[in-house]
């Protein structure tokens, strides 16, 4: 009887990856591509000091990935929780996530997010700091075009950077960028910036989500150009925006795969759950934890999962009535849920939170020696007494899956020790520009920060646009300016943690727990990124992600 000869691995265009060692990749690959067979390579493996176990993973997983071949065309209807008419395509006035979802489609920046939160080049080849990181060298690509056909230039970089740079900034994010003095043209091909003070963490800044190339010159953001996977076909705040394959992008060596992009906001979140599970859409942003049985249950549709330390937080704006009172906010911290908000509101799917915003998915950031403030009543009561406070109102909306259920669970704890919390009911629509830091309470949700010193800058630093508690700590801002310039772990991790105790026990901000980032995909999407800093994988998805007709 002859033995049937094995198959071989059919070799496809893209190969797409874990977690695995890239010398790993590189092997199974050129042997897979060279025709061997999944027991020739199981053997050298294993020869090589693997398990079985593990070499079959290796190899199933290689031969799994070559076979999934991206294909081009379809369209993608992503819909998100949130829009309004502040909705906009300016890199520096970014609000919301579905704002970053249209920046990655039509723009790209110097560098960009591996899934792990490393960073890689993008529109820059190469990137060094001086010794002292004072200084930090780009050098930019060649022959990248704008979608108008004229080409990327170093003045194109230099302009962008600018915008977040200086007193007279304008950007929600010049906070992050306070280290840099100034950015300037070396030559063609190379841009530089000079920093006040070392500045390790500049790429990280860099690679967040507002930090895009812009084209020099550009005030006018209605119909902009921009590098990017698409190009912008038509855009109406609060209502939608369509972008198409750019045919000429530069980036050969992934997408864009899909032809069409569309992208828009369903706030109610029963029916942004139906419209997927119709097929009515293909993405969707903050799937409902109590729709995600629902979701698992049903055919062509799938729950993904991203674990990260985005958070909600109820706001009580300390620089106005009722917040200005320390006794009023710190009854309202001693009176949160924590545990149970994760355990019922959230499934289990996040971790317990401090008021204050770096949770344990920070790692060597988050502050590990921090005692957890405790559900306490009978303190709560005391505090609520003391403050001479009987009521107060906090504005809720649906920013959050689970948000009104966290407020209406502070408002039954409220309750118990004869405090009035009233709640009141707002639109998601046009929420950050009418609601967001304009009412002494309200609540907000964050997306994770790539690290803990760019998070409580954004929130927290003094002359932070984000300030959204109107909390004003100079001892804050000391430790902050010099945990960005420290290279020293075990010293910045001492700051990092003085920094979370002072926002815990001082600021506005009641933050009971943190949490995964949970969507809904069709089963037809492939390809998806899973950077943890913002919903379906850090909003990286347009360039990679593909339909498997």
């Amino acid at each position: 009887m002859t033995k049937k000869p094995e198959k071989t691995a059919q070799v496809g265009d893209k190969i797409v990856f874990g977690s695995m060692p890239d010398a790993d990749k590189e092997f199974v690959v050129d042997a897979l591509k060279k025709g061997a067979t999944r027991r020739q390579v199981m053997g050298w493996l294993m020869a090589m000091g693997a398990t079985i176990g593990a070499a079959g993973s290796i190899v199933t997983s290689a031969t799994e990935a070559i076979a999934a071949t991206p294909k081009k065309g379809g369209k993608i209807r992503m819909a998100w929780d949130q829009h309004g008419p502040g909705d906009t395509l300016d890199p520096a006035g970014y609000l919301n996530t579905l704002d970053y979802c249209r920046g990655r489609m039509m723009y790209n920046s110097l560098v960009r997010f591996n899934d792990d939160l490393t960073v890689r080049g993008e529109l820059a080849t190469s990137f060094e700091a001086s010794p002292d990181a004072k200084t930090w060298t780009f050098k930019i690509r060649k022959d990248v075009e704008w979608h108008d056909g004229s080409k990327l230039t170093a003045d194109d970089v230099v302009y962008s950077m600018m915008r977040h740079v200086g007193e007279d900034s304008k950007s929600a994010v010049k906070v992050l960028s306070s280290p840099v003095k100034e950015w300037k043209k070396i030559d063609e091909e190379t841009v530089q910036a000079t920093c006040h003070q070392g500045f390790a963490e500049l790429p990280v800044v860099l690679a967040t989500f507002h930090f895009k190339v812009i084209k020099d010159g550009t005030t006018d953001f209605t119909n902009p150009t921009g590098t990017g996977p698409f190009k912008l076909k038509e855009f109406k705040p609060g209502i939608r925006a369509v972008h198409v394959r750019n045919d000429n992008y530069w980036n050969d060596e992934a997408g864009p795969y899909v032809d069409e992009i569309e992208s828009f906001g369903v706030t109610d979140s029963v029916a942004r759950v139906n419209a997927l599970l119709s097929g009515d859409l293909n993405m969707m942003g903050n799937l409902d934890p109590k729709a995600i049985a629902q979701v698992e249950q049903t055919d062509g549709v799938e729950v993904f999962e991203v674990p990260s330390g985005r958070y909600p937080s109820i706001t009580c704006m300390v620089d106005r009535e009722p917040g200005n009172n320390p006794d009023f906010v710190l009854g309202l911290k001693h009176l949160q849920r924590r545990d149970r908000v994760l355990k019922v509101v959230q499934k289990g799917k996040g971790s317990i939170g401090n008021d204050q915003p770096i949770g344990e998915p920070y790692g060597a950031g988050y502050c590990k020696d921090q005692v957890i403030r405790p559900y306490d009543p009978e303190k709560a009561k005391f505090h609520l007494k003391k403050s001479g406070i009987t009521s107060a109102e906090v504005n809720v909306a649906e920013i959050y899956p689970g948000m009104t259920d966290i407020c209406l669970m502070l408002q039954r704890e409220c309750a118990k020790v004869g405090f009035e919390l009233k709640i009141k009911k707002v639109p998601n629509d046009g929420y950050w520009g009418a609601v967001w830091m304009k009412t002494p309470m309200n609540v907000v949700a964050w997306n994770m920060r790539p690290s803990a010193t760019i998070m409580m800058g954004l929130a927290y630093k003094s002359d932070a646009k984000w300030n959204e508690t109107g909390w004003k700590n100079e001892r804050f801002d000391q430790l902050h300016t010099m945990a960005v310039a420290e290279l020293d772990e075990s010293k910045k991790y001492e700051m990092l943690c003085e920094m979370q105790k002072l926002i815990s026990d001082y600021s506005g901000s009641l933050v009971p727990t943190t949490a995964s980032y949970v969507d809904g995909i069709s089963s037809k999407v492939k390809g998806m990124p899973r950077v943890s800093l913002a919903a379906l994988g850090g909003m990286e998805w347009p360039e990679f992600v593909w339909l498997d007709s």
